[in-house]
């Protein structure tokens, strides 16, 4: 019975402490914006390349093993 006491007391202190975090980040805005993850994938990706057409512009590309695929489409 002592360990019945135990575990309960264990399940409301963890649910204080996930309480607590909820409300701190709560206050800091971590959930005001909801609907834009949500639409994200209907835009198209040009500003995507554009920034990466840009970078590669602005310095030269290291040839490594995340550049192999780039230079086999190309």
């Amino acid at each position: 019975m002592d360990i019945l006491y135990l575990m309960i007391l264990c399940s409301v202190s963890l649910a204080a402490v996930f309480l607590v975090v909820f409300i701190v980040y709560a206050r800091k805005g971590q959930f005001e914006d909801d609907e834009s993850p949500a639409v994200r994938i209907l835009f198209d990706n040009e500003e995507i390349k554009e920034t990466e057409d840009l970078s590669s512009n602005d310095s030269e590309k290291k040839k490594g093993d995340s550049n192999k695929f780039e230079e086999k489409s190309e």
